[in-house]
């Protein structure tokens, strides 16, 4: 069955330039059209992706709890990925959580229909165009339609991966679908438990200043590591 993509030192000169960024990152707020929830770090929260397919590709809807309730466990261990399928007539269904937010506040513009999902219930927040034949890799890059923003808050830590080519990426939140266990304490020795590509590194820092991460052009660039943690493209 086919799946959905998720998704060693950098050169000094990148990791300069985003400390760079830290320091330096502005503080704005979101366009009108745009939805922001604050005090986010290490609230709960889950997400189910249904994905349908039309010939050679294949979209999927992905539905987040977050701001409807905080994924109870009863309900979660519950559902059935196969079930769900079969009820919503979809290629596949993956649900993915729980997971706890990286950052302070988020915003997203256009919120959108809430389904039930045998008695949870999720908000579409964004879809995910898949090609054929990928599978759930990590370390790899996925586009996601989404038009957000997330705000890191200053003296808070922001945790990256720093890949090749000066491509670095922020931590938005960590899965505890692997690793039951994972904390934030937990996410201040990861770099001793990824097993990262050839190139690639984990870094934890302070945000000196407000730190704003948002997609560009209704569109953004995220991956998951080993673990199942999420991370977005700084750009």
């Amino acid at each position: 069955m086919e799946k959905i993509i998720w998704k060693a030192a950098l050169l000094g000169l990148a990791a300069f330039l985003f400390a760079g960024l830290l320091m330096h990152g502005q503080s704005t707020a979101p366009p009108a059209a745009m939805v922001e929830k604050a005090n986010l770090r290490n609230v709960r929260y889950c997400e189910i992706l249904v994905e349908k397919r039309h010939g050679l590709s294949a979209a999927a809807g992905m539905y987040s709890t977050l701001g409807l309730n905080d994924c109870p466990a009863s309900k979660w261990d519950a559902l059935n990925a196969d079930k769900l399928k079969n009820e919503l007539q979809a290629t596949t269904v993956i649900l993915d959580g729980p997971r706890y937010f990286t950052m302070d506040r988020n915003a997203l513009a256009n919120p959108r229909n809430v389904a039930t999902f045998d008695g949870l219930e999720a908000r579409l927040v964004a879809q995910l165009e898949i090609k054929a034949k990928q599978n759930r890799t990590p370390y790899t890059e996925n586009t996601v339609e989404r038009e957000s923003r997330y705000v890191y808050e200053p003296g808070n830590n922001v945790y990256e991966l720093l890949a090749p080519k000066g491509r670095v990426y922020i931590m938005q939140s960590y899965s505890q679908e692997i690793d039951k266990n994972l904390n934030d304490e937990g996410l201040l020795t990861l770099a001793y438990r990824l097993k990262l590509p050839n190139g690639w590194e984990y870094r934890v820092q302070k945000a000196e200043k407000e730190l704003v991460v948002q997609s560009a052009g209704g569109k953004a660039q995220v991956l998951q590591d080993d673990l199942g943690n999420s991370y977005q493209l700084m750009r």
